[in-house]
């Protein structure tokens, strides 16, 4: 008979069809209730470190913009590092704040405002064993000057990459990349 060759003793394991089934919709839907809460625990970490590091840029830059350097110490490690396509490599928190202040805030008739390019922007999150030690924010950025009794007017445009690094619950800019500058286009923020 047919079915005798593929039957198995009843104490290896018991086959009940409507129980494989229930048990199949049971696991189903278990699965499905808990979704929401893994994909939280999942996607919703990284978003909410995307819009850390978001927040924690702007305000950097607004910091930049207005020539604030007393409050940088707060968006950088000790051994940041900044490269840049036209002017070299900087290293270290001090130099970098001195490059600021003697540069772009250094007294005179030209002012410089740096603004992303936001539909350009992304945040890229890294991780170790599952949480998140670093991200990457990278777009293009546009330059404005503004010359002492005329207007502000665009000046230039170049990509930028950020690598942000969670060091004793603080995020910090660890290296800072400024680079294929050239000339301005208006940017299309949407």
């Amino acid at each position: 008979m047919l079915s005798s060759e593929f039957s198995f003793p009843r104490n290896t394991f018991s086959f009940h069809p409507v129980k494989q089934i229930r048990m199949r919709y049971l696991n189903t839907a278990v699965l499905l209730l808990l979704l929401p809460f893994s994909s939280h625990a999942l996607f919703g970490q990284a978003h909410d470190v995307e819009e850390l590091i978001w927040k924690k840029d702007a305000l950097f830059w607004q910091d930049y913009n207005s020539c604030n350097t007393s409050r940088l110490d707060q968006f950088f490690t000790d051994d940041v590092e900044f490269y840049h396509d036209k002017n070299g490599a900087t290293s270290g928190f001090h130099s970098f704040v001195e490059g600021i202040k003697s540069g772009l805030c250094q007294s005179g008739s030209n002012w410089l405002r740096r603004e992303a390019v936001a539909a350009s922007v992304k945040v890229f999150l890294l991780k170790k064993d599952g949480q998140p030690y670093g991200a990457i924010l990278s777009g293009d950025h546009v330059f404005y000057v503004k010359q002492e009794g005329k207007g502000e007017r665009l000046d230039g445009r170049a990509k930028f990459t950020h690598l942000w690094l969670l060091n004793n619950g603080n995020w910090r800019m660890a290296r800072v990349l400024s680079y294929d500058h050239g000339p301005a286009i208006k940017p299309s923020n949407p």
